[in-house]
């Protein structure tokens, strides 16, 4: 059984850094590309990076280009979502999904398998 085990997420001032984390247990963590989403009370669950199983292709929602960095460490079978520059509009739960086998997506009905999610709170 997979299980995705997520942490770092806390209060933090704008321009701030976080770094999230998100383990994996019970497959090969190289075959899922990672997915990273965000969700705030009363709205859907909004696509905020991904990262293919080879950890070589990677895309951002356009609000976090240059600020937010995915990448994976495939022998602690964690993948990270590095946050620099933090915005109060960045406040959310953010959760990890791992795709098993495909190449990623911005779509969360193309994962199977997700973290518990982390509060991450950016204030002004």
């Amino acid at each position: 059984q997979v299980h995705l085990v997520q942490s770092g997420g806390r209060l933090v001032q704008a321009g701030g850094s976080l770094r999230l984390s998100c383990t994996i247990s019970g497959g090969t963590f190289s075959s899922y590309s990672m997915g990273w989403f965000r969700q705030v009370p009363g709205k859907e669950r909004d696509f905020v990076a991904v990262l293919d199983r080879s950890g070589r292709s990677s895309y951002y929602k356009d609000s976090v280009k240059g600020r937010f960095t995915v990448s994976r460490d495939n022998a602690e079978n964690t993948v990270y979502l590095q946050l620099n520059s933090l915005k109060p509009e960045d406040t959310a739960v953010y959760y990890c999904a791992a795709q098993n086998f495909g190449s990623g997506s911005a779509q969360p009905g193309a994962y199977g398998y997700w973290g518990q999610g982390t509060q991450v709170t950016v204030s002004a």
